[in-house]
């Protein structure tokens, strides 16, 4: 008999799964169920900002084939939401009523968006313990976020932001992580006024130390965005329309000091969305706690992947249960986790999980040049170590008058960590030796000549060799899509549908025109 497999989610990383296990569902080994709680075919969440100011149309955000899966058997149930599951009888309750049963439980519910804690948005927040109930309610509060405020976590919001950047309206970003630095950025590229208020020193302070961040904020300044640090929001103040109806009007700072804009983007940071674990008694953190496998700690017929999952072994518990780690929010840990349950899943044939590397994060912005890696928190001026220990050495280099700024983190000469500003052959250089665990070169300053008018020292390695990597999210190198390129794939979006570079975050596009235009293939 098949062996029944509900899949509660129909995002990139359900996607990835449905994409994995379509052989098997073919030859009648799984029966594969999925429920959405949107009517949309599965999209590109992390491009949601490209869609928003223009830069890409809704085709642009479409994922995976619903026509090929339906085809193979794959049955979609979508506009629904899970409001119980009964573990007992191995049994899915929607929240119309309908009982479907399963062998195997996968949750990939994803993440739902921080609505931060100010006056005129408490009723917006929902509680994570929240019983899931109709779809349009599945990230709400008690009410809606109030006219005039969006999160960027699904098209409908999308839709306003579009619509408040073609008007050239102002645009209040409330966050500074890189999803709001891009959205940021591209709003004003694209002809809207843009302010962002964040309650740190500088933007972007979990991927770059502060004197990156600082360089970052004054090139953002430079091309038209205001940035207001250490703003403490509090409050939001509204209109009134001429129907009566309250609209965003401004967000209220600890000083007193009132943005006014048009639109509130809220980019606060996400949660899991955990509670259909919670209601069936499945241990969760900030996520739902599973091994390397994805399979729950609490029944081994339920897995979780993706931004709900947290992936962690139960002896890493401490004595009052609290788990170190969480989801990672990046969609490449998701897609593999999605790989390795696929097998497991049609195979029986368990991977174990490599731990994960540190990742690269590049902000996609136009002109603007920023690429960090792995752990940069070391104090550059910290008291020397005694000799023997294998501690950090930091080498910074700084030229804020024309943007530019790089931090180098060595251990024993290793590129641990590093940070690059408005340094683009640089920062490509640094991405490879991270990437190689290479050593850096003595004389670190060489490094910088990448970046002289009259650049003259050569990078020790070649940032399109065939073993680099051009997609962090896939896995993609650089011989891969040459090999693509060799079969027929001559163009960026045959290289996207041969290796599936560039269809995560979308940060590694230029670099594969870069490769194209290198190979003397038209992009």
């Amino acid at each position: 008999m098949s062996e029944r497999v509900v899949l509660v989610g129909y995002g990139p990383v359900g996607a990835r799964l449905i994409e994995g296990l379509l052989p098997a569902v073919r030859d009648g080994r799984i029966d594969l169920t999925v429920i959405g709680a949107e009517t949309h075919d599965v999209y590109n969440r992390v491009l949601l900002a490209e869609y928003a100011v223009g830069r890409t149309d809704r085709d642009g955000l479409d994922m995976g084939d619903r026509l090929v899966a339906e085809e193979a058997g794959v049955r979609f149930v979508l506009g629904m939401t899970v409001v119980g599951v009964d573990r007992d009888r191995r049994v899915v309750r929607l929240h119309d009523g309908i009982r479907l049963p399963y062998d195997r439980l996968v949750l990939a519910t994803g993440a739902r968006a921080n609505v931060p804690t100010l006056a005129g948005l408490e009723r917006a927040q929902r509680h994570r313990a929240t019983r899931p109930g109709v779809p349009a309610e599945l990230d709400r509060g008690s009410s809606p976020l109030p006219r005039g405020v969006v999160a960027l976590r699904d098209l409908a919001d999308a839709e306003h932001v579009r619509a408040a950047v073609s008007a050239g309206q102002r645009i209040v970003v409330l966050g500074a992580g890189v999803l709001g630095m891009e959205l940021a950025l591209a709003a004003a590229e694209a002809g809207a006024e843009v302010v962002v208020a964040y309650h740190s020193a500088a933007p972007m302070n979990r991927t770059l130390d502060e004197n990156g961040g600082r360089v970052l904020a004054a090139a953002a300044t430079a091309v038209g965005v205001e940035m207001m640090h250490h703003a403490r929001a509090e409050s939001i103040v509204q209109r009134y329309d001429d129907h009566g109806q309250a609209w965003f009007d401004g967000l209220v700072c600890a000083d007193g000091k009132v943005l006014a804009g048009d639109l509130l983007v809220l980019s606060c940071g996400v949660a899991a969305r955990t509670e259909v674990a919670s209601l069936a008694g499945l241990a969760t953190s900030t996520g739902v706690l599973v091994d390397g496998s994805s399979r729950s700690w609490t029944d081994p017929n339920v897995f979780a992947i993706g931004d709900c999952a947290h992936v962690a072994d139960p002896a890493d518990a401490d004595a009052e249960g609290r788990v170190p780690g969480g989801p990672s929010g990046l969609v490449g840990p998701g897609w593999r986790q999605a790989d390795r349950l696929a097998a497991l899943l049609s195979t029986g044939t368990e991977t174990p999980a490599v731990a994960e590397r540190p990742g690269v994060v590049m902000l996609k912005a136009e002109g603007i040049d920023v690429v960090a890696g792995g752990a940069i928190d070391a104090d550059p001026f910290a008291p020397a170590h005694a000799a023997g220990c294998h501690a950090p050495q930091v080498t910074l280099w700084a030229d804020p008058a024309r943007g530019a700024y790089v931090k180098l983190v060595t251990v024993d000469g290793v590129l641990t960590g590093f940070v690059a500003v408005g340094m683009p052959r640089t920062g490509a250089e640094l991405t490879l030796l991270f990437e190689r665990g290479s050593e850096l070169p003595a004389d670190r300053s060489t490094l910088l000549r990448l970046d002289a008018p009259d650049a003259g020292m050569l990078a020790t390695g070649d940032p399109f060799a065939a073993d680099a990597t051009i997609c962090w999210c896939n896995g993609v190198n650089a011989g891969a899509i040459r090999e693509a390129v060799d079969a027929g794939e001559p163009t960026v979006a045959c290289v996207k549908a041969a290796t599936r570079a560039g269809t995560g975050c979308g940060g590694c596009v230029g670099r594969i025109t870069e490769l194209l235009a290198r190979e003397a293939i038209p992009a």
